[in-house]
């Protein structure tokens, strides 16, 4: 029998894993998933629980829930890729052997990089891109009535590009809502030039933030903090004070890459950006945040990313070439207080742009815009994330970027 095995079971995998199931006959191959935790993370829904609008169960679900039947399940962490010999080291001493292998082992925050943070975590400085991050969060913006609250953004690329945004809009609705948002500064730091990457989208979103009172400053690159005199200092030697400081720590992709030696510095798997082939091994896919691929660290990334996979991996056992036939396709809800989101749509070309979603003219959903339609999609994503992605089941959208509905002279 042969086999295939996924690395990370997280919305990436899981995907590929489903439609895999249905593609390939269980006679003839075996698949088995391995990853280290039982319990699966929604964690788009992480952004939520520091304004006490989810808690800890609404992002936790088993994993072995959405295991498709026919699939092995092995909870283990991996410890060393074989590429040579095709197999996967594990920390409680198995060998699992493939055919092929889909690397999906996401990227994970790594606060200690950066000189001086972990002296204050938790107190002063926080993350909510981990659940006890975000909990802990809570903790703290629970009784924060006055002082300023500084986002920072470490280091390019981070898991959700538009969550540090999402972060700073519901800040200035919560503290609003609490009545306090005169006594509170917000203020965020970033070391590109402005407050996203992409031009169109970026002048659009630094509006918001004056509308919101959200202060940008960019051209930051973060060198240390300095927990006794709550400021953060950039390698110019700038300093901006914080009394609460939210950090997007520097992300780094599976300990297991890097001891394999199989990606780049950090830990990010090289692939071909169409194919999503691994460029330093045969037989290898990567899906979602675990690779180098231009594109957002994002759940619908991995989910368009994840049908290219399937396709490509039974092309090769076919005996065909795989198809460069991902575009780098991402659609982002971002919520911004007040039961309103923003809608961007964009791909590896073409970036965000004005207009209407999925339908022309129709929409529901309106790109570049606050709109309560927007802010339906954002908070049925819940609803869809666990009833259909983890399901396997195919949604209403293309995995492929569409240039339908978008105002074109906005470029």
């Amino acid at each position: 029998m042969r086999k295939i095995v996924i690395l990370g079971a997280g919305a990436g995998g899981t995907m590929v894993a489903a439609n895999l199931r249905k593609e390939l006959k269980d006679s003839e191959w075996q698949i088995t998933m391995i990853d280290k935790d039982e319990q699966h993370h929604f964690q788009s829904g992480y952004l939520f629980i520091p304004f006490g609008l989810y808690a800890s169960e609404d992002v936790l679900k088993p994993k072995r829930d959405f295991i498709p039947s026919g699939v092995d399940f092995v909870v283990d962490t991996v410890t060393k890729i074989n590429t040579d010999q095709r197999n996967l080291e594990t920390e409680k001493g198995d060998t699992y052997d493939y055919d092929y292998l889909v690397i999906a082992s996401g990227c994970r925050i790594v606060p200690e990089e950066v000189e001086g943070m972990m002296d204050s975590w938790r107190e002063d400085v926080f993350d909510f891109y981990s659940l006890d991050g975000a909990v802990a969060l809570r903790d703290k913006l629970k009784y924060f009535d006055s002082g300023k609250v500084v986002l920072n953004i470490a280091e390019f690329p981070y898991k959700c590009p538009i969550a540090p945004m999402e972060f700073v809009f519901m800040a200035d609705w919560f503290f609003q809502v609490n009545g306090v948002r005169d006594k509170v500064e917000i203020e965020f730091v970033t070391p590109i030039d402005n407050i996203f990457t992409k031009p169109v989208a970026a002048k659009a979103l630094a509006a918001f933030a004056k509308k919101k009172n959200v202060k940008v400053t960019p051209f930051f690159d973060l060198a240390r903090v300095n927990p006794n005199e709550k400021t953060i200092e950039s390698h110019k030697g700038d300093k901006v004070g914080y009394d609460l400081l939210v950090s997007i720590p520097p992300n780094f992709g599976s300990k297991a890459i890097l001891d394999s030696a199989m990606g780049d510095p950090m830990g990010y798997v090289q692939v071909d950006k169409h194919t999503l082939k691994a460029q330093t091994a045969d037989r290898i896919y990567v899906v979602g945040d675990a690779t180098n691929a231009p594109t957002s660290k994002a759940g619908s990334v991995a989910h368009y990313m994840s049908y290219t996979i399937v396709e490509n991996l039974v092309r090769e056992i076919d005996g065909h070439e795989p198809l460069a036939s991902f575009d780098g396709h991402a659609t982002c809800f971002l919520a911004s207080g007040f039961e309103k989101a923003i809608l961007l749509d964009f791909n590896y070309e073409v970036e965000p742009l004005p207009g209407k979603f999925p339908f022309p003219g129709m929409g529901p959903f309106t790109m570049l815009k606050e709109t309560f339609g927007n802010h339906w999609g954002k908070m049925m994503f819940k609803w869809v994330y666990w009833n259909l992605l983890m399901k396997g089941l195919e949604l209403p959208l293309e995995a492929q970027f569409n240039m339908a509905g978008k105002l074109r002279q906005a470029a």
